[in-house]
């Protein structure tokens, strides 16, 4: 059975319980640094940060509902090579997940990376965030989040609800965490139970002195959130397939999109070095953009939007971890997150894969399988 621990909580203030808890890793002689989301200049939105000093975890805020990026791309960056240091990261399931499929793509390493993770309560988008703290001390509203909607499975408080993504998520608990941080049922004002769940975490875990904790009755807590996010994630799926369903009703979808890209930019798993749409390929000629305007009467600009989300989808469905980064960066508000885990449902369900569920199983797309789909084969042939 894992090692679970607790974190002592005092003065009802269980932001500063977490910060001790994470002086205590960084304090390790094994670890170099810790990546927690911080709030600089003590303000505005918590931002992944490497913190090497144990003063500066001060700012440190992993329990803030803010989910500014998805930290898996940038933790590949600090793993692809050696730094000569070993790392904690701190971690939302849905990074976790990104950062096993980069992992699985040779586009980052686990080796010297302790991941800490954390279940999810769900987080506001940007906009929503800062409506949300509304001028208050960003800790004290980070306090009022965990105290009203911790633990729970509601949304909507004072109004703000957290993203459609986390509305409709339907994996809250952290899987491939060395550490995980038991948020799910436990009662944030007295006690955080921690669980070690690998050998790397128990030795970190151990080193801390840490009293043991019962279980905390997070088990239920999960399989009642799960239950409610995934009906939301099928309602969901539904709407979205009736206003998609042809290529009228996608372009219509779609209408706002003014190829800014931010979403293939914020996409955690999106990861070449150059992609099509930045080259001469989409570089068209004056007397195309003529030609086509004849043809049709008219032509919409910039060009190339719809073309642009099929090629995503098609690179990107199987990997998706549904962390709505893509729609959170969308300045137009386009509901791409929705149209991504449509599609995304039925190619993974294809494939029967989970993206981040193992290190163990190959993207399918890189590996060919001479009896599959053997349906679909002798139905062509």
């Amino acid at each position: 059975m894992a090692t679970t621990v607790k974190i002592a909580v005092e003065n009802n203030n269980p932001v500063v319980a977490i910060q001790g808890f994470l002086r205590g890793l960084l304090e390790n002689d094994s670890l170099g640094g810790v990546v927690v989301p911080v709030h600089l200049f003590d303000k505005g939105l918590p931002m992944p940060t490497l913190v090497t000093d144990h003063d500066q975890l001060s700012g440190a805020d992993p329990l803030a509902p803010a989910f500014p990026m998805n930290s898996a791309k940038l933790l590949s960056r600090l793993t692809r090579g050696q730094s000569g240091e070993r790392i904690a990261v701190v971690m939302r399931p849905c990074e976790i997940r990104a950062f096993v499929e980069l992992v699985k793509l040779n586009q980052g390493s686990l080796d010297d990376v302790i991941i800490v993770g954390m279940d999810c309560m769900g987080a506001y988008n940007n906009t929503d965030y800062k409506a949300f703290v509304d001028g208050r001390d960003a800790f004290e509203a980070t306090l009022a989040f965990q105290g009203q909607h911790g633990g729970t499975i509601e949304t909507a408080i004072n109004g703000v609800d957290i993203a459609p993504a986390c509305r409709s998520c339907e994996f809250p608990a952290p899987t491939n965490a060395d550490i995980v941080i038991g948020l799910a049922g436990a009662d944030l004002h007295t006690a955080i139970p921690v669980v070690a769940d690998s050998a790397r975490g128990e030795a970190l875990l151990n080193g801390l002195g840490l009293p043991d904790m019962e279980a905390s009755g997070r088990e239920a807590v999960l399989e009642s959130l799960i239950k409610v996010r995934t009906e939301h994630r099928d309602a969901m799926i539904e709407a979205t397939q009736a206003v998609t369903g042809t290529l009228t009703d996608l372009s219509e979808y779609l209408s706002n999109c003014v190829n800014c890209y931010n979403c293939r930019v914020a996409c955690p798993v999106c990861y070449c070095k150059e992609c099509v749409f930045n080259t001469d390929v989409f570089e068209h000629k004056p007397w195309q953009y003529m030609g086509w305007a004849k043809r049709k009467g008219s032509l919409k600009l910039p060009t190339d939007t719809i073309f642009y989300h099929l090629t995503r989808m098609a690179h990107m469905s199987m990997a998706c971890v549904g962390c709505g980064q893509c729609s959170n960066a969308c300045p137009n508000d386009i509901p791409v997150m929705e149209l991504f885990r449509t599609v995304a449902a039925r190619t993974q369900k294809s494939f029967d894969y989970v993206p981040g569920r193992s290190l163990e199983e190959s993207p399918p797309l890189s590996v060919f399988k001479e009896d599959e789909f053997q349906d679909t084969v002798s139905h062509m042939a």
